[in-house]
């Protein structure tokens, strides 16, 4: 009987708990950009069927309860952890940690995306320029991009040299194990997106006025070199997948259970438990009979808007814009996407040598190289994520 009781409580937490958050979580999923219908046709053929939305908040705010106990559980033991997001340019990197950030200690759980370096940090060791940002005990960094910028985005781009990156190889797996003999949990997620959604986030970026701060000339030019980068990704993985930090490979084609799917699996991978917490009581006012509140000017208040049908009258001008620009722009997009599906049905296929199949030794893990036809048994094996199975009500429902 106390059984069920304390079930029925959890239940009816989680209903408070969604009926408190729910404003939040829909704010920063109605940024998502807004598709015309016949974009939205193409979508729905490239994607499985969408989570309802309610199935995917209450999974996400059960991970977000983890995610508390795994804050507590680092600072308690004074562990540090490190989390490394890399890969495709709008593949949902910031998303995951924007919901993994949302209901922690910013004094905890730090997030590091550092701008381009300046004339003096090219002049620098390195991975100079990231060791400052490393945790101390009690503190989890997540690092948005990090030092694989070096073979990646550097290398793809001109601006590091080839003897620059090959010192990186040499160098990176030391630095990493160096971090782990530390204390240092190391953890490196690559999010993968495929060709065709890539171009149409981006897109959507361009048309949509509350995104296009997101595009950056960098961004930009990914489009054009995506092979070049598909390279560059494909020698990362054989060169750097240590056996003590692995890559675990995110398809992120669905933000949505990409975000549900990286958050369970990092929690997997960090042995946190319950810590204890004091009893936390409220201490009494203490009430000073001679003292008189004086009362403050007016003007320092902030006016109190209580006439909501004014504060919809701004924002609608602003919806009326944003979905017009929609309207003007889905024409182009259609078109664009038309061609671009042509292209992709005509173009030569992508040809793996033996060269790209790289052998890994004994400190490395296996199988994260290889052909596409292995990576696809690999994905079909493992839902859709090629490291770690997902749970059943995340995975996409395709084969």
């Amino acid at each position: 009987m106390s059984n069920s009781k304390d079930e029925v409580e959890r239940i009816d937490w989680l209903e408070a708990e969604l009926a408190d958050t729910i404003d939040e979580d829909y704010e920063l999923e109605l940024s998502e950009p807004t598709l015309s219908e016949k974009i939205r046709e193409i979508y729905r053929k490239a994607h499985p069927p969408a989570l309802p939305r309610m199935d995917y908040f209450r999974a996400l705010l059960a991970l977000q309860a983890e995610l508390i106990k795994l804050q507590d559980w680092v600072v308690y033991h004074k562990q540090k952890v490190v989390v490394i997001f890399e890969g495709r340019d709008a593949a949902g990197k910031g998303g995951v940690i924007k919901r993994i950030t949302q209901r922690l200690n910013p004094r905890i759980v730090r997030t590091v995306a550092l701008p381009a370096p300046s004339d003096r940090e090219k002049t620098q060791w390195y991975f100079q320029r990231y060791v400052p940002h490393l945790p101390a005990g009690g503190e989890i960094v997540l690092f948005d991009r990090s030092w694989y910028n070096r073979c990646g985005v550097e290398r793809v781009m001109g601006f590091a040299t080839e003897e620059e990156v090959e010192q990186f190889f040499d160098d990176v797996p030391e630095f990493e194990r160096m971090l782990v003999r530390s204390g240092v949990r190391l953890v490196k997620y690559w999010f993968s997106i495929t060709d065709e959604e890539q171009q149409l986030r981006f897109l959507t970026r361009i048309h949509d006025p509350l995104k296009q701060w997101k595009l950056s000339p960098m961004d930009l030019q990914s489009r054009v070199r995506w092979e070049a980068y598909t390279k560059a990704k494909e020698e990362t993985f054989a060169r750097t997948n240590i056996r003590e930090a692995p890559w675990h490979i995110v398809e992120a084609n669905d933000k949505k259970r990409a975000r549900l799917n990286c958050i369970d699996h990092l929690l997997k991978q960090i042995p946190y438990e319950d810590v204890p917490h004091e009893d936390i009581t409220l201490p009494e006012r203490i009430f000073n009979p001679n003292y008189e509140r004086k009362v403050l000017p007016p003007e320092l208040y902030v006016p109190a808007n209580t006439d909501i049908s004014n504060t919809n009258a701004r924002r609608h001008p602003a919806r009326r814009h944003r979905a017009e620009c929609v309207r003007q722009v889905s024409g182009a997009i259609w078109a664009t996407m038309q061609t671009s599906q042509k292209a992709y049905r005509t173009r030569r296929p992508i040809r793996y040598t033996k060269a790209q199949n790289i052998p890994v030794d004994r400190g490395r893990l296996q199988g994260v190289g290889g052909t596409r036809q292995a990576a696809g048994d690999r994905s079909r094996r493992h839902g859709r994520c090629r490291s770690f199975p997902v749970a059943r009500c995340w995975a996409s429902s395709r084969s």
